[in-house]
């Protein structure tokens, strides 16, 4: 019976240790100096530099757009914003030089400019060899929408693209099926490309200060990472429901085992 007993107790500590904290399941919590109203100063997002393999979506206008015809995609007047296929082709893709191939311009280097910076170029570029200045011509260069891959303790994983320009990494979440009560909000990792290879940050999502980290805006080609909690590698249960669950089948079949050793002993 000692025996049973301090069993029980063993498997008791069990359940208290292996529920998930709530503290460890709710985003921006203010851990410093709770208050009913919270004001962060978000990380001003620096302007993205193209890099090798991504896809702008440039389009030239002009008074005569005949003239620029060949500069812009055939059919651009029913483009489908939505079709991630539609911008592949279209698209200009940057090659391992950073060059893209424009039509009547040539190669172009774009590798580390913003897209302002290279609206800028295009536009120089086709007043100085084809255009004067009272063709009015209109550059605008955008990236053909956010892509990037979340994996690990996410709903939905795999590659995604968000036809926005700025996203932050709770949006980028939400799109990838929001992370389970299985993942771990407190290590999210966000591994980026940059000119050197890649780099791999972690955030706590369950930190209000989350918000003023310059990896809170996710960038083209980032990958998110979302680890499993410990819980679930343990195999108790997530929920204490769970968990009550699996220690009343264990004691269960501990106090059977127990009660037909007694037998055999008398």
């Amino acid at each position: 019976m000692n025996r049973l007993l301090l069993l029980t107790g063993l498997l008791l500590c069990v359940l208290s240790t292996s529920c998930i904290p709530h503290k460890d399941i709710v985003y921006l919590q203010e851990k410093d100096t709770p208050s009913d109203s919270t004001q962060i100063m978000v990380e001003q997002q620096k302007p993205y530099r193209v890099q090798i393999n991504d896809i702008l979506n440039i389009r030239v206008k002009a008074l005569d757009q005949e003239t620029v015809s060949i500069l812009n995609p055939a059919g651009e007047e029913n483009l489908n914003a939505g079709s991630s296929e539609r911008a592949y082709f279209d698209g200009f893709t940057v090659d391992v030089h950073g060059n893209i191939r424009i039509p009547t311009l040539g190669k172009i280097n774009v590798l580390g400019y913003t897209c302002e910076e290279i609206e800028k170029r295009i536009e120089e570029q086709l007043l100085e060899e084809q255009f004067k200045e009272t063709a009015n011509i209109f550059v605008t260069v955008k990236l053909a929408g956010l892509r990037y891959t979340a994996n690990g303790e996410v709903g939905s994983p795999g590659s995604k693209i968000i036809f926005q320009d700025r996203v932050n990494v709770f949006e980028a979440i939400a799109n990838a099926g929001e992370i389970p009560v299985t993942g771990n909000k407190k290590e999210v990792q966000i591994i980026r490309q940059y000119p050197q290879g890649q780099e791999i940050h972690t955030l706590d999502l369950t930190d209000v200060n989350v918000m003023k980290s310059p990896y809170y805006y996710i960038q083209p080609n980032d990958l998110i990472y979302v680890k499993p909690i410990k819980q679930k590698t343990w195999g108790t249960g997530t929920t204490g429901k769970e968990t009550l669950t699996v220690i009343v089948s264990v004691i269960s079949l501990v106090t059977t085992t127990l009660l037909l050793i007694d037998r055999v002993s008398n």
